[in-house]
Formats: structure tokens, sequence, C-alpha cells
């Protein structure tokens, strides 16, 4: 498929769509999630001799997106925001019934409206996954960062859905 362009082509059409929603969990902005598609598609295509089919070609594709998306974030964040490590906090689960009222596109642009740390934390572990040792390695931080990052992302979403479901009781209630 290497310079095969009508195969680039049927592999951008099929697969684009899914990785641009992956690519836009990790930025607030547009334009930065069209950076990390186009960005990981030249690696797809470059790269594609490398799929060793041991698994589904959009698990494989989806894994360049992440890294790729993570390596554009590192390189556009300030690192002052990922080596900052405060004490732990115990934080309640956010509102269930707050987040099941949430459709999927609000609970996307809160997710992209927190700050780069936190959002991106929140992403590995929460969506995709990741142990907090896997995310610290990937981000170069310690695990007691990514936790913490990951403990601030939890408050700061539980405090959005609050104030939302306050909102919300206030102009219907």
């Amino acid at each position: 498929m290497k310079g095969d362009r009508s195969a680039q082509q049927a592999l951008w059409k099929s697969y684009s769509g899914k990785m641009y929603s992956v690519c836009r969990r990790y930025f607030d902005r547009e334009d930065d999630a069209q950076d990390a598609l186009q960005e990981s598609f030249i690696k797809v295509f470059g790269h594609l001799d490398q799929w060793r089919q041991q698994g589904p070609l959009g698990a494989w594709i989806r894994r360049i997106v992440v890294n790729t998306s993570l390596n554009l974030v590192k390189s556009r964040a300030n690192q002052a925001n990922w080596l900052a490590i405060e004490a732990k906090q115990d934080l309640k689960h956010p509102d269930a019934d707050a987040v099941a009222r949430l459709g999927e596109e609000d609970l996307i642009k809160l997710i992209q409206a927190m700050p780069t740390g936190y959002r991106t934390v929140f992403n590995l572990f929460a969506i995709e996954g990741y142990s907090h040792k896997e995310i610290a390695d990937a981000l170069g931080v310690t695990e007691n960062t990514s936790k913490t990052q990951y403990l601030k992302a939890k408050n700061w979403l539980k405090n959005k859905l609050e104030h939302n479901t306050t909102h919300h009781l206030e102009k219907h209630g």
C-alpha cells in the first residue's frame, strides 16, 4: 500500500472520521486535532509494512493516532503544568445522573475544555485504558503526577457537571 494512492485514499476514507474523534479529545483547538490526524496518517502510510496483522488494523491505527497526539500535546504544552505534584485528594465520582443527561457531544466539549494536562491524562486513563505507569512513561512524568492529574481532571469534571446541573435546574426548575 506504500505509495499506492488509491489504497491510501480508501484507508483514509475508512478510518479518518473515527480517528479524528480520537484527536479531538486531546486538543481544544480544531486545528491542532487536524494536525494530529494528518501527522498520524503520514505515519500510518509510511509504516503500514510494520502492521503485523496480529490485531485489527483500526486498533493499530488508533495507537499511532494516540501516540502522535501525545507527542504533539507534549511538544505544545508548558512542561510546568505536568510537573506540579500536589497532595492526593479523595474525590467523589461525578454525579452519574448528570453524566447520563449529557450527550456524547457535550461530554467531548467538556473534555476539550479541560486544561491540557488534565485532558491528556483523563483521555489516556479513563478512555484509552492506559495504566498510570504507562502514562508516566509516555509523558515523561512520574506515576504520582499522572495520578494527581487524573484526580484533578475528575474533580474539574465533577465541578463542571455540578455547575451544569445547578444551572439546568435554575433554568428549568
